[in-house]
């Protein structure tokens, strides 16, 4: 059931243009693989024209191994 409402929900963005095209996570052909090679791409370019990068990370990763009791 939860596969049918995902993809019904995903169709409904697709179809209506509603996804960025930044939108990397649960979008077929993109992975984080390519959201990284995209990110280090406009961190080369911002380099290059001498400009300044910040980048933060976060690892939600420890959110989501609890279970809450």
């Amino acid at each position: 059931m939860e596969r049918i409402i995902a993809k019904r929900i995903y169709v409904h963005l697709a179809e209506n243009y509603l996804l960025s095209q930044a939108q990397h996570g649960f979008v077929s052909g993109h992975s984080t693989c390519t959201n990284l090679l995209e990110c280090l791409n406009d961190w080369t370019l911002t380099v290059q024209n001498k400009k300044t990068v910040s980048v933060v990370y976060i690892d939600f990763s420890r959110a989501f191994d609890s279970v809450s009791q």
